[in-house]
């Protein structure tokens, strides 16, 4: 795999992380007059519509059949399992909390890329990693809350997430990627659907909720597509460290829709994420150059 395919699909990961950040904010603006599971089953079916409009206008209409392939399922259990208990830990746990406590999500890819996928890690990597962590955890700067016992539903988040993206490789070679966006976003629809018929009083949306959530769609096709295609053609070891940026993302989304300027210390964690990000694309080119050497040497 090349630096510039590694490029892309960091690039993917990046932007990925902005759409969800983007899809989120809608949400979180929703929130204020209708209940959650409504307003996911709204995204659900903006999302669906606008992803079965681009399926069927890219010709891709007969691939649908094959959106119940075993691994696309998986991957959509998973997503479910993901985001909904990090809607469940929001009601307990502040939400600087819990997304400090998600953000461990790369580190369970590059854990299980390196045991279950045989991707060698060196200690620089992994200190890199770690790097990246402690500034998630500057940034989002966790209080007490985070020793709450539904704790325990944000490190479900995150590793059903990182479960959901190891599992990515294996869906079947020539998978269309819409398709499998399409998948994910059917079952969260349904996800949505059972919550607010069995939990929740619904109420008549207004325009401006209609709005935001055919935004929240849109944004979330484009993430989930993304997404997928960020491990579809980049290795776990090298793109899983810039799903860190969400949560620059998220900062800059507060700072613009929500007033809320980060301090001191959030602006170094920023930093110290952006810098363990550039270091692990750096080991990553150097390794690749090294290997290449080897491999000149080894036919001279």
């Amino acid at each position: 795999m090349t630096n510039s395919t590694n490029l892309r699909a960091i690039l993917a990961m990046v932007i990925s992380m902005g759409t969800f950040v983007t899809s989120d904010s809608c949400m979180k603006l929703a929130l204020q007059h209708a209940p959650l599971f409504q307003l996911v089953l709204m995204r659900g079916i903006a999302s669906i519509s606008l992803c079965l409009a681009l399926i069927l206008a890219m010709g891709q209409g007969p691939d649908l059949k094959r959106m119940f392939d075993k691994w696309l399922v998986g991957r959509g259990l998973l997503e479910v399992v993901a985001n909904f208990s990090f809607t469940i830990a929001l009601g307990f746990i502040a939400i600087a909390d819990l997304t400090a406590i998600a953000q461990t999500c790369p580190l369970f890819v590059l854990m299980g890329a390196w045991a279950f996928r045989g991707e060698r890690l060196d200690l620089p990597r992994w200190g890199l990693v770690l790097l990246g962590i402690v500034g998630a955890l500057l940034v989002a700067q966790p209080g007490t809350g985070a020793v709450s016992p539904f704790a325990f539903l944000a490190f479900i988040t995150a590793i059903a997430s990182a479960a959901r993206d190891l599992m990515t490789p294996n869906v079947p070679r020539g998978m269309p990627p819409l398709v499998a966006t399409f998948t994910v976003l059917v079952m969260l629809a349904l996800a949505g659907l059972v919550g607010t018929l069995a939990f929740e009083t619904q109420v008549v949306p207004t325009t401006r909720d209609i709005l935001l959530m055919a935004l929240a769609g849109a944004t979330g096709v484009a993430g989930h597509f993304l997404l997928y295609m960020t491990y579809r053609i980049g290795e776990a070891r090298t793109v899983a460290p810039f799903m860190y940026t969400l949560t620059i993302w998220a900062v800059i989304s507060g700072l613009i829709l929500f007033g809320d300027v980060p301090n001191l210390l959030a602006v170094s964690g920023m930093v110290l994420v952006a810098l363990a990000g550039l270091a692990i694309i750096w080991l990553d080119g150097r390794q690749r150059r090294e290997e290449a050497r080897l491999a000149v040497e080894a036919q001279a």
